[in-house]
């Protein structure tokens, strides 16, 4: 299956409850304000946000205005367009090498099963990947990910359960450098209930990889569950306290009508989403593409 179609198929939830209530929307005729506050909360059970639908609603209602918009269709096309527009303040990422991702997420978003998808993208554009095992609280995060490890034929580097994370870190390095490794993925611990703690060791962590590996390219991903809605900026935000993200991995796409949560992320945030989870399989971790998304959403 094309990544296109993938694509498409994780956002059918949600393209069905944003185009059939378009639809009927469009159906009622006149582009009044009723429409716009209509659509305003249209846009909001999508869980694009209220400040952020608030916001494409204005422009669309002043485009509609200078370009004397009256078709249904039009509405559509700029619609679209503003859409597409409205992704350019986040970054964005192209990932070199060699590459230090350290994943970070609370538990129960998918973030050992992202980190073996993420493993498995890789090695299908060929390139060698080594996982760190650094969530050593967790019981059986270790093991969980050894069974990914297996499963994608990659390399991974573990210490005993309540090991120091940093120093699982470390070992990591070193086999990275020493085997020429391109992509070195680092699994950390998700307990925001002991956020001290979690910050001193992400701290030690980022300054372990400082240290042994200045030459690596840096990335801080976070995983984000698509099917919580909003409630996956208030992750962010947990997180943005004490470690500095680069992107976003969301996970299950394809299990909610939840997908404008994208459009809040990356305009609250002004954050990229890097990668959407698209599916249960291994190969169902794709690159995010904003075009892609809105082209889909229609």
């Amino acid at each position: 299956m094309g990544l296109f179609k993938k694509i498409g198929q994780a956002l059918k939830k949600t393209k069905d409850a944003f185009i059939r209530k378009l639809d009927e929307l469009l159906s009622h005729g006149e582009l009044n304000d009723d429409f716009f506050d209509e659509l305003t909360d249209i846009l909001i059970s999508c869980d694009v946000g209220v400040r952020s639908s608030m916001e494409i609603v204005d422009e669309l209602r002043d485009e509609c205005h200078k370009r004397k918009v009256r078709s249904g269709d039009k509405v559509k096309e700029v619609l679209k367009e503003i859409l597409k527009n409205y992704f350019e303040d986040a970054p964005k990422i192209e990932i070199e090498y060699p590459a230090i991702i350290t994943i970070v997420g609370v538990n129960g978003v998918g973030k050992t099963t992202t980190i073996g998808k993420l493993a498995q993208y890789f090695r299908n554009i060929k390139k060698d990947v080594t996982l760190v095992a650094g969530d050593t609280f967790r019981a059986a995060a270790s093991m969980q990910l050894t069974e990914w490890a297996d499963r994608t034929k990659t390399r991974i580097i573990k210490h005993a359960e309540g090991a120091d994370a940093a120093a699982v870190v470390f070992d990591g390095i070193q086999s990275a450098k020493a085997k020429k490794t391109d992509v070195l993925i680092v699994d950390t611990a998700g307990r925001l209930h002991t956020k001290t703690n979690l910050m001193e060791e992400l701290k030690k962590i980022d300054k372990i990889i400082n240290r042994e590996y200045s030459d690596a390219h840096k990335y801080t991903f976070i995983v984000l569950d698509s099917t919580t809605g909003q409630n996956a900026l208030s992750q962010i935000k947990a997180f943005d306290e004490f470690v500095e993200i680069d992107g976003i991995i969301l996970t299950k796409l394809d299990g909610t009508a939840k997908g404008g949560v994208i459009i809040a992320i990356e305009k609250e945030y002004k954050l990229p989403v890097v990668f959407v989870g698209t599916g249960e399989g291994v190969n169902d971790l794709q690159p995010f593409d904003k075009d892609e998304f809105v082209d889909e959403l229609f």
